[in-house]
């Protein structure tokens, strides 16, 4: 299996994870900054609760980067939005790259 060329994610983006909700409202881990291609487009995806929602920013990422739904994703134009879905895209023996690919807000 092959990953997405390094040369290939062009851009920067700082995600804050979202570790879960205390008594006071959502906590988030430390910002981390990853390597990445935005494609900031409107386009109409599923929900992982079944509803049909609006992706304003499309990111795709190395495989095996950790962005939890609900994490705050800072992207290259400054705008901070938070991940609708996220999946792991691999396709063993065939020459495609294998990636994670977030959907934003």
């Amino acid at each position: 299996m092959t990953s997405v060329p390094g040369w290939l994610l062009r851009h920067r983006v700082s995600v804050e994870p979202y570790l879960g909700d205390s008594a006071y409202g959502p906590t988030y881990g430390p910002a981390i900054e990853l390597p990445a291609l935005v494609s900031e487009s409107t386009k109409l995806v599923r929900a992982p609760d079944g509803r049909q929602v609006v992706s304003s920013a499309q990111v795709l990422l190395a495989p095996g980067a950790d962005v939890p739904t609900g994490s705050h994703l800072t992207l290259p134009s400054g705008r901070t939005t938070v991940p609708i879905s996220v999946a792991t895209l691999d396709a063993p023996g065939l020459p495609v790259p294998a990636h994670t690919e977030v959907m934003c807000e």
